[in-house]
């Protein structure tokens, strides 16, 4: 029978090993050298606005949320969003992005980015983000480079870093 209903809960320092089997389990040891991945390496992911999925006591997903600029604006950059293929196509994915994303807009963040599948992200907000606005230091799909804006925000535009400005 499949699982429907999951536990989703803030994560914690204890799960990071569980999570980084998650990720490479997913993605391979590639992964480290994507664009996104890249942005996130030394910059610290979001305490209040990473989540993981249980499944009994054993995590089965993860998202994080990690902050970045947006040339002068404070934004977020969403990933990994991380399944185990025991638990993949259940709405487990889907239920750690709607969290993340309602706690994103309840903290009062503005601007979530990410790389991913229109398809999949497109009814939580993102949309692709119209060619050169924004760019990142590194390569990129252009059709994989998606945004939301949350609480009003209008898209920015500008060149993506890591970390997040004074204001955070």
């Amino acid at each position: 029978m499949k699982q429907t209903t999951w536990v989703i809960r803030l994560e914690d320092t204890s799960d990071n090993t569980a999570i980084e089997d998650l990720q490479a389990e997913a993605f391979g040891p590639g992964r480290f050298a994507r664009t996104a991945f890249r942005i996130r390496e030394n910059v610290p992911h979001r305490p209040d606005l990473s989540f993981v999925g249980l499944a009994g006591s054993q995590i089965a997903g993860s998202i994080r949320l990690s902050p970045i600029q947006i040339g002068e604006t404070e934004a977020l950059l969403l990933g990994p969003l991380t399944v185990s293929p025991n638990f993949k196509n259940r709405g487990l994915g889907k239920a750690l992005l709607r969290t993340a994303m309602d706690e994103a807009a309840t903290a009062g963040d503005k601007v979530v980015l990410l790389v991913g599948d229109a398809p999949y992200y497109s009814p939580f907000g993102f949309q692709q983000v119209p060619f050169g606005q924004i760019t990142l230091p590194g390569p990129v799909d252009p059709a994989r480079l998606l945004v939301a804006a949350l609480n009003g925000a209008t898209m920015p535009t500008g060149a993506v870093h890591g970390g997040a400005g004074p204001g955070r």
